[in-house]
């Protein structure tokens, strides 16, 4: 069951990091972190590990794009 919440938790917040990647529009990955944050750990409560693998994925495309635009743009 955690494991599929932080599915949720990664899909909502590849939702959001995916439209982040068009200039100016970088802002939007602060939004998702706390999500991606929230879906690591519950990936880590579970048994399994793929919804945990799967969030940090998303947390390394935001963080490769916030590095990028400087943290803003």
């Amino acid at each position: 069951m955690l494991n599929l919440l932080s599915f949720l938790f990664g899909i909502v917040s590849l939702v959001i990091v995916i439209p982040a990647t068009i200039p100016l529009l970088g802002w939007a990955n602060w939004l998702a972190l706390p999500l991606i944050a929230i879906g690591v750990v519950l990936g880590q409560l579970s048994s399994s590990n793929s919804g945990r693998n799967f969030n940090l994925i998303v947390l390394l495309i935001a963080a490769v794009r916030l590095t990028l635009g400087g943290g803003v743009i």
